[in-house]
């Protein structure tokens, strides 16, 4: 598993456990979490360097859906959301069966333009899909992964030399 890969998890499991743990009645039932950073290095991975984008727009787009004994439901959504101050986004839905088996379900999320908490690191780099899952006590989480931005020029003096 790649650095990027354990960082992303154990964000992943964090913002789960928040959402567990903070209350004893969640409000909702279902979220998508993710986060957005500046890859500094053009690593395309979390490094040393990187650090986290408050500020930064996202689009989600989600579709799923799940057959009963007596019915089939899809829901699709799409929405906006800004990361927080620690570079995370969050959607909640509220009213949502997670418990059900799904015959398919993915979330998409895309940079949207550039960002203007920090100009220098403004040229968009990863787009993420993914069907990483989690479901406990009726609460579901799905995490997109990392998007991150890079600044137009590799820093060749923060960085070390060219890349490899």
């Amino acid at each position: 598993m790649k650095n990027y890969e354990v960082q992303v998890c154990c964000l992943f499991y964090l913002v789960l456990s928040q959402l567990i743990l903070t209350e004893q009645q969640p409000t909702s039932n279902f979220a998508i979490v993710g986060f957005i950073y500046c890859d500094v290095c053009h690593e395309n991975t979390f490094t040393k360097n990187s650090y986290v984008l408050p500020g930064a727009d996202v689009h989600v787009e989600c579709r799923m859906r799940a057959s009963y004994p007596s019915t089939t439901e899809e829901l699709s959504f799409s929405v906006n959301r800004t990361t927080d101050s620690n570079g995370m986004y969050k959607l909640e839905l509220a009213s949502f069966d997670c418990a059900v088996e799904f015959q398919y379900s993915f979330c998409v999320a895309n940079l949207i333009g550039m960002i203007s908490s920090d100009s220098d690191c403004s040229v968009p780099a990863q787009k993420t899909i993914s069907a990483t899952d989690i479901a406990h006590n009726n609460v579901c989480a799905y995490t997109l992964g990392a998007l991150s931005y890079q600044p137009e020029t590799r820093n060749v003096t923060l960085c070390g030399g060219a890349k490899n």
